[in-house]
């Protein structure tokens, strides 16, 4: 494998200098933004007795009430006996209750309760409040792109995209 000598252009056709960085510098400032997104986040829904994770459980059932436990881990990424730690812990505090199915006994169903959907737009107003926040200095521009990045890399990282024949290698 050779290395290819300079980079991308950059604006104004310059080439863009990665030289210096390493993918270790990638993987940090990409999980430290996410960590600092969602310990802000957290501050802003602990006021509102939710914990970290939890309102991604609200937002899901917001969009669809009576859901299984293992169809709301599927949707947050999470393995089955986490969601089912995360739905009891909710229902002890008022946000969810837990059903039988109606047609087949041998499923429950998660729905949210009065406070669970009152919470829904305390945590649309966190989550607008923590992406302000985040993005005060970026352009509409600079959004999308972020955006359309992030989206790419998490699709390469779910290998969803074409696999990279150069995989391995350095920046």
């Amino acid at each position: 494998m050779s290395k290819k000598k300079g980079g991308k252009k950059g604006k104004g056709g310059k080439k863009k200098d990665l030289e210096g960085l390493s993918s270790a510098d990638i993987a940090n400032a990409v999980t430290q933004a996410a960590r600092s997104m969602r310990t802000a986040l957290s501050r802003s829904l602990a006021e509102s007795g939710l914990y970290a994770g939890q309102d991604g459980v609200v937002l899901a059932l917001a969009e669809e009430d009576g859901l299984t436990a293992g169809e709301l881990a599927a949707r947050l990424g999470v393995k089955a006996p986490t969601m089912t730690r995360t739905v009891g812990r909710m229902e002890a505090q008022g946000f969810l209750q837990r059903r039988e199915d109606g047609t087949d006994g041998r499923l429950t169903k998660v729905f949210l309760t009065e406070s669970g959907h009152a919470s829904v737009e305390r945590i649309s107003r966190s989550v607008a409040e923590c992406s302000r926040r985040a993005l005060s200095d970026f352009s509409d521009k600079e959004v999308r792109q972020l955006l359309r990045l992030l989206r790419a890399m998490d699709d390469n990282l779910n290998e969803r995209a074409a696999p990279d024949s150069n995989s391995g290698a350095g920046l």
